[in-house]
């Protein structure tokens, strides 16, 4: 970091003062000195200027987040703004900014979204096309955390674990992602999650992305009435 000395004086043999611009990071909050992030223009809240992402609970994969604070006739449902700029920030992440878009909770607290992304700075750039798409949006709305990994890295570390169908002998029931966007989350019987082997190689599977194993039960195929179940070979 390039430091900058200025000195001014007050006439001849008078009192000169050296200002520094240090990189303390108390420093660096009070004058905006020693930092190239710069304002947040999207008016979004960047918490804490780099909270991680929060986990929901200990365990993501049985939890489930908090009903929606407001009804509509009746029904449980999210507020409108934060839902609607849930939605164009949602269509984004899936698409142009996959590697940027990691998790997102609506209402959370009510009227915001928490939204979690792999790097600020393109996290309000991911605002701003959200606003662009969608003029009726309000991009404040949004507190951006930093996450580890991408939907797009954590969606192919799933695939390549679920798409093995087995894994040293067992079944892969179910697949998520992490909901703080640090790895993925895959379930099978209690005698696999207690094997050290499947652990090993979904793990080899996933790559990069740490993989949690959890037991679990198999996913029920729904049937419609008067029909069979399809054959399993």
């Amino acid at each position: 970091m390039r430091i900058t000395t200025t000195r001014t004086g007050t006439g001849r043999g008078g009192p000169r003062t050296a200002l520094l611009c240090t990189a303390v990071v108390l420093a660096a909050a009070l004058t905006g000195c020693g930092t190239d992030e710069g304002p947040d223009t999207s008016g979004s809240s960047l918490v804490a200027a780099a909270a991680d992402c929060p986990q929901w609970a200990d365990d993501p994969a049985q939890d489930e987040p908090a009903a929606p604070p407001t009804t509509v006739d009746g029904t449980p449902a999210n507020t409108p703004e934060a839902e609607a700029l849930a939605q164009a920030v949602g269509d984004l992440g899936r698409g142009a900014f996959a590697d940027v878009y990691a998790e997102m909770r609506v209402d959370s607290p009510p009227g915001r979204v928490l939204l979690c992304v792999t790097d600020l700075a393109k996290g309000r750039k991911l605002l701003a096309a959200a606003k662009e798409a969608d003029p009726s949006v309000d991009p404040g709305r949004a507190d951006l955390y930093l996450a580890r990994y991408g939907r797009r890295q954590l969606d192919a570390a799933l695939e390549k674990v679920m798409g093995a169908g087995e894994v040293a002998g067992f079944r892969v029931y179910t697949g998520t992602p992490e909901h703080d966007a640090s790895g993925v989350v895959v379930t099978t019987s209690k005698e696999g999650a207690a094997s050290t082997a499947f652990a090993a190689e979904a793990r080899r599977l996933a790559g990069e992305v740490p993989v949690r194993v959890l037991a679990g039960e198999p996913v029920r195929e729904l049937v419609r009435p008067g029909t069979s179940p399809a054959p399993r070979g």
